[in-house]
């Protein structure tokens, strides 16, 4: 049955998330998002309004991690394929199963790497809608095999910096653009293609900074705030999200485990609120480390 079907009771500002599974992935890269976007509440007095609402993509129906967790698909993937334009964010985690996806060629990919793609391709010819993707750990590497992560910035689990720039400089010379490379960056989340308001008071800006660490390599990322319901005070230019690489698709990738919890409480304060964000990192007891916007839309 489609998602769609499922959720005809959720509240028309409920936002839509697919998570996209496959043997071997990383079970704490599942479930640290899971429960952050499952947590979040739309307004912080009422448990009612719940802010995400979340879907399981597999190719089976029930898929194992690489520590032996098992979890029940709500859809297929030709099912996610059908219904691809209702969801507001895709999130792929990271996991040892990644390298059997990497190990097919890149000219007859397997899935989850098509999905990915038509995911890109769907805000491309349809920018007026806000989408994101996000990948947590080793999940940016199968980004960089679908040539999805060109003239942008990235980051992956620190084990796989340098697999990382291989890869896209690999998808760089298959593009059609072998000079557009990808920006590796030694960071906790990187977030490309942001709507954002840096506002005039940056000590008060939940998304700067305060000491940028080291990375990779020397960086100009802006580091802005995102909160969808502040930026929609002013109008958002449709031409100019599309003009963006992938037609403006908010596209962020995550370090490792933490990263990816921390990337996930960033799409709360940017979706929902920074109240939001901060109350549910107070209930897991979790201390919110911030990473960095690289581009974004100034609205």
């Amino acid at each position: 049955m489609s998602a769609i079907d499922d959720t005809t009771d959720a509240p028309a500002d409920v936002i839509q998330v697919l998570f996209v599974l496959y043997p071997g992935f990383g079970a704490q890269e599942l479930c640290g998002p899971l429960e952050v976007l499952s947590s979040a509440l739309q307004k912080l007095k009422d448990p009612d309004s719940k802010a995400f609402e979340a879907t399981i993509a597999a190719p089976t129906p029930a898929v194992t991690s690489s520590s032996g967790l098992t979890v029940k698909a709500d859809v297929n993937f030709k099912t996610a394929h059908d219904d691809l334009h209702y969801y507001d964010i895709l999130i792929l985690p990271g996991g040892k199963g990644v390298e059997k996806i990497l190990s097919t060629p890149p000219s007859s990919p397997s899935e989850p790497i098509p999905l990915l793609q038509a995911y890109a391709k769907l805000q491309a010819s349809d920018p007026s809608k806000e989408r994101t993707l996000l990948t947590i750990g080793t999940g940016s590497l199968v980004l960089a095999h679908a040539g999805l992560l060109q003239g942008l910035a990235a980051t992956t689990h620190p084990d796989y910096y340098t697999k990382l720039e291989i890869a896209c400089k690999d998808a760089a010379r298959r593009g059609e653009n072998p000079l557009e490379q990808t920006d590796v960056m030694e960071e906790n989340y990187v977030v490309n293609n942001a709507r954002f308001d840096l506002g005039e008071d940056l000590d008060e800006n939940p998304f700067v900074l305060a000491k940028k660490p080291d990375s990779r390599r020397k960086s100009s990322a802006r580091k802005g705030s995102v909160s969808l319901r502040q930026s929609l005070t002013r109008v958002d230019s449709n031409a100019r999200r599309a003009a963006l690489k992938l037609g403006g698709l908010r596209l962020i990738t995550s370090g490792g485990v933490t990263s990816g919890i921390d990337a996930s409480l960033y799409l709360v304060a940017a979706l929902a609120s920074h109240e939001s964000a901060e109350e549910v990192a107070r209930l897991l007891q979790y201390s919110w480390n911030k990473g960095v916007t690289v581009e974004g839309i100034d609205v």
